[in-house]
């Protein structure tokens, strides 16, 4: 798995995947999806300045990858902050989770669009557009926060112990899916600079 993100030359980016990378990514997307959780959206007919001031949660979800995924605005503080966090939750979290929902779908859509030329080749170029792009770069951003909050992956560099954890360690595995897309968001991320 050690495939690498090129530009192409419309603005967007190419990779080659083959049939076992296509299942990993998918199958990771699928499960973002599900820890986010289904959407509170407004029906189609719904009056859009009502969906403007729909208000979502107000405390922070108890899961810590969720937590790591829609963090307190202001962080620890006085009571006066945690007010202050809890009102930007109530108006933002929605809209945030949406989002995020909306670049894991994207992502399982390119996959399975891909799925098929995979099957036939044994692997298949998945080539996106600069918006499925930058989607893409948001889904494997919030995978690799949602795998660093379950192994406990901290700045303090103690996380290092990870990267030598033996083959029969039942953490290993999900160390290999997360530097494998922290590899992956790392050359998307060049492909997209300017």
């Amino acid at each position: 798995m050690a495939g690498r993100f090129d530009r192409l030359p419309d603005g967007g980016a190419a990779i080659g995947l083959d049939d076992v990378e296509i299942s990993i990514l998918r199958s990771l997307a699928v499960q973002l999806m599900e820890l986010i959780g289904p959407g509170d959206e407004p029906a189609p007919d719904a009056d859009p300045l009502a969906a403007l001031f729909a208000e979502g949660p107000s405390e922070p979800p108890s899961d810590p990858a969720l937590r790591r995924l829609f963090p307190d605005a202001y962080g620890d503080g006085s009571e006066e902050l945690r007010s202050a966090a809890s009102d930007f939750r109530r108006f933002t979290e929605n809209d945030l989770r949406a989002r995020k929902r909306q670049d894991a779908l994207v992502v399982i859509r390119a996959l399975d669009a891909l799925s098929a030329a995979a099957e036939d080749e044994g692997g298949a170029v998945l080539k996106l557009t600069p918006e499925e792009s930058r989607a893409w770069l948001g889904a494997l951003n919030d995978l690799r926060l949602t795998i660093g909050t379950r192994l406990e992956v901290a700045d303090d560099g103690e996380s290092e112990r990870l990267y030598r954890l033996p083959d029969s360690d039942p953490r290993k595995p999900m160390v290999m899916a997360y530097l494998w897309l922290g590899a992956l968001q790392e050359s998307l991320v060049e492909t997209l600079m300017p």
